[in-house]
């Protein structure tokens, strides 16, 4: 097995990182970072994040595994006391692969089109103002947007910022993209819809910008910030990321104790 690891860079997680080499080499795990075949994450949902976009260019490749060392996250379901017990199942045991849809983008400029991919969602803000736009879906006006920015969020984004804007929590079984408002004004002449928005595979949506504006745009953790965006096309990608279960991974429980903290009798 061909595996690399990618760690968050505190203390506890470099010192996680190289035991796990450790012992993988005993077991005769190799490491290649170059083209590995595993993917492990040591430190939280965000580790994971920068792993994926690091590695993106193999999405189709690679699995993903998450060691969690801090509170519970919705990738990383091993904790850093069981790293001898993952290294045992990696090299004995098939995993289990799951894969999650993820997020296209297109994004139009003055200098062309550019493409970006999100595992967890796509965030667009007005930088000076508020952020005016049109949405239209599958080629037909949708609604005038003016309000602090519009989120894209994938299945498995849906529990992160979509969530706190009042957007449904999706199972990433459901191969499909949420829109949600972040602070819209709706008044005579921009009116919206007020509540997120499900897309199914195969449907688009796009976004345009309505005047001259600065606008910052996040593709998961990266900022990108732009004066000449045209427009903005957002679907669910032809590709997936997949991640190695070596053991049952249940996402409504991995919800109940993230978000409710108790044993439901």
């Amino acid at each position: 097995m061909n595996y690399t690891v990618l760690d968050r860079g505190d203390e506890l997680s470099r010192s996680l990182a190289a035991k796990f080499h450790e012992l993988a080499a005993k077991r005769g795990m190799v490491r290649n970072d170059d083209s590995p075949s595993v993917i492990i994450s040591i430190g939280g949902d965000g580790t994971l994040l920068q792993a994926f976009h690091t590695y993106a260019h193999r999405a189709d490749l690679v699995s993903f595994v998450g060691v969690h060392t801090g509170h519970l996250g919705f990738y990383a379901d091993w904790k850093a006391d069981e790293l001898e017990e993952l290294v045992q199942v990696m090299s004995e045991k098939e995993p289990r692969i799951v894969s999650y849809p993820l997020a296209q983008i297109e994004v139009e400029t003055s200098e062309g089109t550019s493409s970006y991919i999100a595992l967890n969602e796509f965030t667009l803000k007005g930088v000076d103002g508020t952020l005016v736009a049109q949405i239209n879906i599958n080629d037909e006006s949708f609604e005038m947007f003016r309000g602090d920015g519009i989120v894209i969020s994938t299945p498995s984004g849906s529990t992160a910022y979509n969530k706190s804007l009042g957007g449904a929590i999706v199972h990433p079984s459901i191969e499909s993209l949420q829109i949600a408002e972040i602070a819209s004004i709706n008044n005579r002449v921009y009116r919206t819809l007020g509540s997120s928005v499900l897309l199914p595979k195969h449907h688009h949506c796009d976004i345009l910008s309505s005047k001259k504006q600065r606008i910052m745009l996040a593709i998961d953790h990266i900022t990108i910030l732009r004066d000449d965006i045209r427009s903005i096309r957002c679907a669910v990608a032809n590709r997936k990321v997949s991640f190695a279960r070596y053991r049952p991974f249940t996402f409504w429980n991995r919800v109940r104790e993230a978000f409710i903290g108790y044993d439901v009798q």
